[in-house]
């Protein structure tokens, strides 16, 4: 079983965090139901992602298992733009293309 490494965590993190912010914000409002103020992902390993966001002040997590268990950094991607896209379903919002 492959565990990705802190670097690879760190760099997916600090992409999600820094260019998607909106995305977190959407995959928390879909998958757990609650409109936050703030969501970043703060784990994440070949199970699942996890993200804490923050409502009135105060945070909680939310944990996402991917459709599978991962075995290589792009697949990484592939489970993130599946869960935007689901959300995206979910809300009703049109999803923006993906390059």
């Amino acid at each position: 079983m492959t565990v990705f490494s802190p670097e690879v965590v760190a760099a997916v993190l600090h992409h999600m965090n820094d260019d998607h912010t909106d995305d977190n914000i959407l995959i928390v409002r879909a998958f757990a139901g609650r409109d936050p103020e703030s969501a970043r992902m703060i784990d994440l390993d070949h199970r699942g992602g996890t993200w804490r966001y923050t409502i009135d002040g105060e945070d909680s997590e939310l944990h996402l298992p991917w459709s599978r268990e991962l075995t290589e950094r792009p697949e990484i991607r592939r489970e993130i733009v599946g869960l935007y896209d689901a959300a995206c379903s979910k809300l009703g919002v049109e999803p923006r293309p993906h390059e």
